[in-house]
């Protein structure tokens, strides 16, 4: 461990089995992230079926690169969620695997990055990723520390959302989102107008908000 002892690490991992909600969990991963392996900002990442999904992040250039991952179809996050059990980037601006996503992380001053795969569920996996300002902020040390550290953060996770089911509610805000999304482009509405039109289909026809909002997804259309 490259700042640190193991003694240290120890405690790291036990003390994220002992958190008790979702986002004490996250809160304590990138904390002990950053901590770990150094780094300038840090994120919890989930990917399912190709959508990338920021869970927190340190910084907001850390959901903005995750973003342009799922627009562009690639990018570490989406090799971490599919393939890869870590990842490290020395230099952004040589980084030659991912270059349009690595030309942005540039621009915006993200030179470095490491991450470990995040096996969260069965149809869930992400990736934990700390980013630094500077070409060579991370070693391989570091490398093998975030894969080990992202094992015991999937495990802590993945125990308190057994009990929280905060999974599925994920996965519901990101459909209504979508649905909004879709409103407002074809109707011309805000995003409280989208909503609004959403509620109220979902209270006149007895159907869940998630559901109304899945048949808007799944048919670019208002239930009939």
């Amino acid at each position: 461990m490259s700042r640190g002892t193991a003694d240290e690490f120890a405690e790291i991992a036990a003390s994220l089995h002992d958190s008790e909600t979702f986002e004490e969990t996250v809160d304590k991963v990138l904390e002990f992230a950053l901590k770990a392996v150094g780094g300038d900002c840090a994120g919890v990442v989930f990917v399912r079926h190709g959508q990338v999904e920021t869970v927190a992040c340190t910084a907001p250039v850390v959901a903005e690169l995750s973003e342009l991952q799922m627009q562009l179809e690639n990018g570490p996050d989406i090799a971490l969620a599919q393939y890869r059990r870590s990842i490290l980037i020395e230099d952004t601006r040589t980084e030659s695997r991912w270059p349009r996503w690595a030309k942005a992380a540039a621009d915006v001053g993200v030179r470095s990055m490491v991450g470990g795969r995040l096996y969260v569920s069965g149809d869930v996996s992400g990736s934990l990723n700390v980013y630094g300002a500077q070409a060579a902020t991370f070693s391989n040390e570091d490398r093998a520390v975030a894969q080990v550290l992202a094992r015991h953060a999937a495990i802590a996770m993945t125990t308190v959302e057994e009990q929280s089911g905060l999974l599925r509610a994920l996965d519901s805000r990101k459909v209504i989102g979508m649905a909004e999304g879709i409103l407002m482009e074809r109707f011309d509405l805000d995003d409280d107008q989208a909503f609004g039109v959403l509620r109220r289909y979902s209270q006149t026809r007895n159907m869940k908000l998630r559901d109304v909002a899945q048949v808007v997804v799944d048919t670019r259309r208002l239930p009939d």
